[in-house]
């Protein structure tokens, strides 16, 4: 059955599972932000993004929290956020090139791999993972 949406239209169907669904729902992205933080907070090859973030990074594992689950068509919890900002203005305060969005790739595709996210979904995930990682560089 099909929604109607504020204008009297109809919304079309979803074709499938969102990728919220996909990936286990906010349990399981939960564990994909607990382990991206826990192996950008440990891991040498990540100490370029490490850098950029404060000593605490409870604040900003929310943030990221709360925007992928609207991002991968989960709830849409960022933009209920009072302290939202866009991408490109969350970012603006610091240098981000190739090697940074390498890094933050890296430690994303990890904490999918490591949350046991299933290969496919994994797979399915790569590119627009690529894509927002790159449009947030600025140098």
């Amino acid at each position: 059955m099909s929604e109607v949406t504020e204008q009297g239209n109809e919304a079309a169907e979803p074709a499938g599972p969102t990728p919220y669904e996909m990936i286990g729902g906010a349990e399981v992205l939960h564990r994909i932000v607990d382990r991206f933080y826990e192996i950008m907070d440990t891991d040498p090859a990540a100490a370029g993004i490490r850098a950029m973030h404060g000593a605490d990074l409870e604040p900003i594992r929310e943030k990221l929290f709360d925007f992928l689950s609207g991002w991968l068509g989960g709830p849409n919890l960022y933009f209920q956020r009072p302290d939202r900002k866009c991408l490109h203005s969350a970012h603006a305060p610091y240098s981000i090139g190739g090697s940074e969005r390498d890094q933050w790739l890296m430690c994303m595709y990890r904490g999918l791999e490591d949350a046991e996210v299933d290969p496919e979904t994994r797979e399915l995930l790569h590119k627009p993972f690529f894509i927002i990682a790159d449009f947030v560089r600025n140098s």
